[in-house]
């Protein structure tokens, strides 16, 4: 119970999730805040829609609570009874605003479960890994009907981690079946908190590089946990409105920009490098000079249309 509360928090700031830009190739680090107001284009590529399972693939070393905070995140898209607002399902419901977009006709539907989870606490791959390697481990869970994720360990470097990427999404091949190959879609996040925790675990930990403002405290006092939720949830964002590179995204096919990073490192109002805006504070929690510990959320006025940006267009 107590991890889902933590979680319930965190996802708050999720609400208007965006670090850096997302693209379908690597979650990028770029600038902590930027200005921007793109709109999405559909580009007529198939979206992940019905009943779609989300498998965690744990390489290395993670205990249980931990593996709770992403579980009880998972979970948390799909509650159907009422919940305080902002909520999870709230925030994740948005996402449908692109299904319509995309086929106002005959729209289709998402629905998100927790699948599958599989433990790697040996390293069957080394501490090193490349791409390849993670689509490797990929792999290892159902490819039907999923979005397979890889959660990498705090010891765990990864090609790219830290230096131009927090985490990824992308496609690979299936397995054989009934003699045809398919792709299915998957998304690999690090834990940053001895790596880079100033630039994949912001706003939890001090920004590598701008103003030195106080972060904020990580919900579950866990900061590469906490920072790795909120890039899987831009990631899974990216991922079920492009799935296979070739659905929502404004830019470049090569360096997207898709949704939930409208407002790269923007969760409230007033942000700044190095400042994530001004937050609400849950009032059982104590006043404004908590703000920086784990109860807050997002102003309700800087909500999912700014930074979603579901406002896309058709090419």
């Amino acid at each position: 119970m107590a991890s889902l509360v933590s979680t319930h928090f965190i996802l708050q700031l999720v609400f208007v999730v965006s670090l850096f830009h997302v693209s379908f190739a690597s979650r990028k680090l770029t600038e902590l805040v930027q200005d921007q107001t793109n709109l999405l284009q559909y580009h007529h590529g198939p979206l992940l829609s019905g009943k779609i399972s989300i498998n965690l693939i744990w390489y290395g070393k993670f205990n249980p609570s931990q593996r709770a905070i992403i579980s009880d995140f998972v979970n948390s898209l799909s509650f159907s009874p009422p919940q305080t607002q902002p909520s999870v399902a709230t925030w994740w419901k948005t996402t449908q605003n692109y299904y319509h977009l995309a086929n106002s006709k005959k729209p289709s539907s998402l629905s998100i479960s927790l699948g599958k989870q599989i433990l790697d606490e040996n390293y069957s791959l080394g501490k090193s890994l490349t791409e390849k390697q993670i689509k490797q481990l990929a792999s290892k869970a159902d490819q039907i009907h999923t979005v397979n994720v890889v959660l990498t360990a705090s010891d765990v470097t990864v090609d790219g981690f830290c230096m131009s990427r927090c985490g990824t999404h992308g496609s690979a091949k299936t397995s054989q079946i009934k003699g045809r190959n398919y792709k299915f879609p998957y998304i690999w996040v690090g834990n940053s908190v001895t790596q880079c925790p100033g630039q994949c675990a912001w706003p939890f930990h001090q920004p590598m590089y701008g103003p030195q403002t106080a972060p904020l405290v990580a919900p579950n006092n866990d900061v590469g946990l906490d920072g790795m939720l909120i890039n899987l949830a831009s990631l899974l964002a990216g991922t079920v409105t492009n799935p296979f590179g070739n659905g929502y995204y404004q830019g470049s096919a090569g360096a997207p920009l898709e949704a939930a990073s409208a407002c790269p490192g923007i969760y409230g109002k007033g942000a700044y490098p190095g400042y994530p805006g001004d937050l609400l504070i849950q009032p059982r929690y104590g006043g404004a000079r908590q703000r920086s510990a784990a109860m807050t959320e997002i102003n309700p006025d800087m909500r999912s249309e700014i930074c979603v940006s579901v406002r896309s267009t058709q090419i």
